[in-house]
């Protein structure tokens, strides 16, 4: 049996990181039979921005995805990432909203049930945690991995051994930022170690560049389980790519034991997928090193750059990037992760526009009067005070903030006959409605229209004069909008260029040139003159 097993993440994070979650269905499914075969500990295939992706952009019903995967890979387990008490939404739902969603997704195919809160509050998980308990699948409890001066080693582990008292069959580190450095990840494993015997998985993004370092690392302290993804879907703000992590154990005492040959065919058919889905990915690959200075998570810099250039104040975001560190410390030091992230950099950029708190969002007031359980550190009692005054509250909670949620699932299945024009309704139907009440409307009324479907975008090519005997043949293509000069030599060797290039006295278009030759075919070791001259 390995020392260190793998969860993949290609069929949920890997795609929400990298294309905003746009993956249909019907890109899983055939190549489903070759990953059911690989041996990973889980795949993880549902639950986080999935169940809103499916219904508000895909036109794709997400319980019968979970149904489709469950049966094309009975003998691989499947994990869902699930918000506590916030289930896959927005907000804290009763407690028998939450035990009727954990009861129909084990019964469609959830195998393994990671649970995080955003504030770290074991609270949140007791519903979540209660529920799954009675479904006899495995509980996972999720900390959110955050970098302040409250979030210290000794805090994890008590965290641990808090959320290995509830029930919990394993632990997860939760890194959504790549902020856990490899031999800080070493340490904080040996420490969680002596507090509890439990399993522990590490999650972390490639986002700063040290997610390989930091899994390598952290199998070496003793860590289980490893988050991977396959490696045409690795990297960038995605994950570690499974194949590097495989075979950097390989012949190890943590050698995972999986089929290089096999994982590469699955590298090769996502690569592929990979094409339909270009409009949505972000024009940035790399590592993106300024989250280890501002601690915010890739997905979270581009909402804030988006929200500043729609009023207008693009210039703003440094400075927007400096206030979010003084709203985390006024808030109590909550991880940057759904919904915190959201709460905290909105109202750092209300600050930057309106002056610090003289506007308050609705959901930062919410965070502020504890109705998202207890954050990790005292808050700004100032800033505690405008926003009780604002939502006339005496004072903040202190209890579970789901114990002021009246039973609702009665409610909201009425409000679902309603929206589905029916006098009966599916509990699945019911609790898409509660998880999306304005968007689910809409998906019911299309749904028989079936999923959308993505295709690579089309490249054309311009018509050019037929080039004369001997001579160079020379065309414009256009690809996703942009044009390029393409010069095809008669030896057959091809030159490609974007239009408007300027061009060398040899008649370069590349921008360098050197002897008469670019330094792109010589940096290549292709130094053949008709490409570039």
């Amino acid at each position: 049996m390995p020392k260190v097993k793998l969860t993949d993440l290609v069929l949920r994070d890997a795609h929400q990181s990298l294309f905003a979650t746009r993956m249909v269905t019907s890109d899983m499914l055939p190549i489903a039979d070759k990953l059911d075969k690989v041996g990973f500990f889980a795949l993880e295939a549902w639950g986080g921005a999935t169940f809103d992706s499916c219904i508000r952009f895909l036109n794709e019903d997400p319980w019968e995805r979970l149904k489709k995967l469950k049966k094309a890979l009975p003998n691989t387990k499947i994990m869902m990432l699930l918000r506590g008490q916030n289930l896959l939404g927005y907000r804290h739902y009763a407690d028998d909203v939450v035990a009727k969603f954990v009861e129909y997704a084990a019964k469609d195919g959830v195998d393994i049930f990671r649970i995080f809160d955003a504030v770290n509050d074991p609270r949140n998980f007791k519903a979540a945690t209660e529920a799954a308990k009675k479904t006899g699948k495995h509980i996972q409890a999720a900390i959110s991995y955050a970098v302040t001066p409250f979030h210290t080693i000794e805090k994890y582990a008590e965290l641990a051994k808090q959320y290995a008292d509830i029930g919990a069959d394993s632990i997860c580190i939760k890194d959504m930022s790549g902020l856990l450095k490899p031999y800080e990840g070493y340490d904080l494993i040996k420490a969680i170690k002596k507090v509890t015997d439990l399993p522990i998985e590490i999650h972390t993004h490639a986002t700063t560049g040290m997610s390989v370092a930091t899994l390598t690392k952290c199998a070496e302290a003793g860590a289980e389980i490893l988050d991977t993804t396959i490696s045409s879907l690795a990297m960038g703000t995605s994950h570690s790519p499974t194949e590097t992590m495989v075979e950097i154990f390989r012949g190890t005492e943590y050698d995972t034991g999986l089929d290089i040959n096999l994982l590469l065919e699955i590298a090769a058919y996502f690569r592929d997928v990979r094409k339909n889905y270009k409009k949505f990915e972000s024009s940035f690959l790399g590592a993106d090193t300024r989250i280890l200075a501002s601690q915010v998570p890739g997905g979270m810099l581009s909402n804030l750059e988006s929200q500043l250039k729609e009023q207008g104040a693009s210039d703003k975001i440094d400075a927007v990037l400096k206030e979010i560190a003084v709203v985390q410390k006024d808030s109590g030091y909550p991880p940057l992760v759904t919904p915190t992230s959201q709460i905290v950099g909105t109202q750092a950029v209300f600050n930057v526009l309106f002056g610090s708190y003289n506007r308050l969002s609705g959901e930062f007031q919410d965070l502020m009067a504890g109705k998202y359980g207890t954050c990790p550190a005292p808050k700004n009692p100032e800033v505690v005070k405008k926003a009780l005054e604002a939502l006339k509250m005496e004072k903040e909670i202190t209890h579970r903030p789901a114990d002021d949620i009246p039973p609702e699932y009665s409610k909201l299945e009425e409000e679902a006959k309603k929206a589905l024009g029916t006098g009966t309704v599916s509990p699945e139907d019911v609790l898409t409605y509660a998880m999306f009440p304005k968007v689910a409307p809409n998906f019911f009324k299309k749904r028989g229209e079936g999923p959308v479907v993505f295709k690579p975008e089309e490249t054309s090519a311009a018509a050019a004069p037929a080039a004369a005997p001997g001579q160079a043949a020379r065309y414009t293509v256009n690809v996703n909008g942009a044009n390029y000069n393409v010069v095809v030599a008669p030896a057959g060797t091809v030159a490609v260029a974007p239009a408007g290039a300027p061009r060398r006295p040899c008649g370069c278009s590349r921008r360098s040139c050197f002897r008469r030759r670019c330094n792109y075919p010589r940096a290549s070791g292709r130094n053949d003159p008709a490409l570039c001259c």
